[in-house]
């Protein structure tokens, strides 16, 4: 694993030094798809370096990121700030929901927090992805492509690197206190998948009327 997240570093930092924004964003998102794919992406099930069933939870958060970043290939900032009515969110906002979602989750199972510490700056950033909305289009706006990948792609690599460190009994560990119901930790990890899924219609048709009004 650790000789896998040093490619995928060297790949991206490489990228950006030497190449523009274009030629970076495609390393960003091939870097990931391309070491996916040696690894199996489209096999479920057990990967090295994790337990049977966090490896098998990782296979599916690989396979579903790599779904949303194909889409994203040559997608410009006026792209990423396209409101399709005055209600709508833009894509650019809506990555970085799924950011704040996935971060929300590393809080809760890592760090055992039930939300957003109040008062970090960071987390103001977070609050504004989560919320979406008026908040997400005022904050979230004249970002080039590389903006998001790279807050997707280290918040990705926190999650594969902390996850590495729990086992089979941590995934199946219930949580009483901060929900509606019991809900375990593999629960929690899978709606981050399910949430990619869902957002990621709302991006492919966003994809498909850029450009309609004009």
């Amino acid at each position: 694993m650790n000789s896998r997240r040093k490619f995928i570093h060297n790949s991206v930092s490489i990228a950006i030094s030497a190449s523009g924004a274009s030629l970076a964003s495609q390393s960003l998102i091939n870097s990931k798809a391309v070491n996916q794919s040696i690894n199996g992406i489209n096999i479920v099930g057990p990967k090295e370096g994790y337990t049977p069933e966090i490896g098998t939870l990782v296979s599916m958060m690989n396979w579903m990121r790599n779904t949303i970043l194909r889409p994203l290939h040559g997608m410009t900032q006026n792209d990423l700030d396209y409101l399709h009515d005055e209600n709508s969110n833009s894509i650019g906002a809506m990555l970085m929901h799924l950011v704040a979602t996935e971060r929300f989750y590393q809080e809760n199972t890592f760090e055992n927090n039930a939300h957003f510490e109040p008062g970090k700056k960071a987390d103001k950033l977070y609050q504004a992805a989560s919320s979406l909305g008026d908040s997400g289009r005022k904050t979230f706006k004249g970002n080039e492509l590389d903006y998001y990948l790279e807050k997707l792609n280290a918040c990705r690599e926190f999650s594969l690197q902390e996850l590495a460190k729990y086992d089979d009994e941590w995934l199946k560990t219930v949580d009483t206190r901060f929900w509606g119901s019991p809900t375990n930790n593999y629960c929690k990890w899978f709606h981050v998948v399910e949430h990619e899924s869902n957002h990621n219609g709302q991006i492919k048709y966003l994809k498909s009327r850029l450009h309609s009004n004009s």
